[in-house]
């Protein structure tokens, strides 16, 4: 199924958000496709991630995500489960004000910023269930973006054979968290693919295999933790 991530763009405001909003679910809702969270009250509603929300005052989104807002999309047809993206520590009580339902961390560089080191997560659960929002951990394969950012060399994280892979759930499950995202699609250009790959060559870039390993040891390993989740979710639960 398929959820929205909603990208800036320019004069992104609760406004236009709302508008946004209102043609996605008009016009894909009914889709057996869209994706809808079951809440803790028993509601289905569709949800939406917001990249970059930070750079948007907390007083804009309240005006669309709290229910006295200006321009609430609260109890009407449209209302979702918005997630904001958490980067700095501060940015939780910012969330928080802001009305969003729940954060996501989003980078795969265990160290880059506050949220998407794995030592913080706990803390950042804990906030969250204090305040009645959800925690989404990122997770993914390593990084390395060298080849579009020639001076980032040290946000490079290796795969170690999927081990990094591994940790980042293994510290995702952790917290118990109610979702856990990976951040990887078809990201060849910074590393975080997951999808079957072989030795390949294009002028002067050379694209990361999983060799020794077999060529869809990624989906394989997805597989194994999802699993994982999946039974200790159930026991979690219990």
């Amino acid at each position: 199924q398929v959820t929205f991530h909603i990208e800036p763009y320019k004069d992104r405001d609760d406004r236009s958000m709302y508008h946004n909003v209102k043609y996605i679910i008009d016009k894909y809702g009914a889709h057996p496709a869209f994706y809808r969270h079951k809440t803790s009250t028993g509601r289905f509603l569709p949800m939406f991630y917001v990249y970059d929300s930070y750079v948007t005052i907390p007083e804009i989104w309240a005006n669309l995500l709290t229910v006295s807002g200006s321009q609430t999309i609260r109890n009407t047809p449209y209302d979702a489960l918005f997630i904001a993206l958490l980067v700095e520590e501060r940015h939780k009580h910012d969330i928080h004000r802001s009305g969003f339902d729940g954060m996501y961390t989003y980078f795969a560089t265990n160290g880059f910023s506050y949220g998407s080191s794995h030592h913080n997560w706990a803390s950042l659960k804990a906030f969250c269930d204090s305040n009645n929002l959800m925690f989404i951990p990122s997770v993914g394969p390593g990084y390395i973006d060298t080849s579009i950012r020639p001076w980032n060399n040290h946000n490079t994280r290796n795969r170690v054979n999927g081990k990094y892979y591994e940790t980042a759930f293994s510290a995702a499950l952790l917290v118990r968290p109610e979702i856990i995202s990976i951040t990887s699609f078809n990201e060849w250009h910074e590393g975080t693919q997951i999808e079957k790959a072989v030795p390949k060559r294009t002028g002067q870039v050379v694209y990361l295999d999983y060799k020794p390993h077999k060529p869809n040891v990624y989906l394989e390993l997805t597989q194994k933790w999802s699993e994982k989740y999946r039974k200790e979710k159930e026991q979690w639960l219990m």
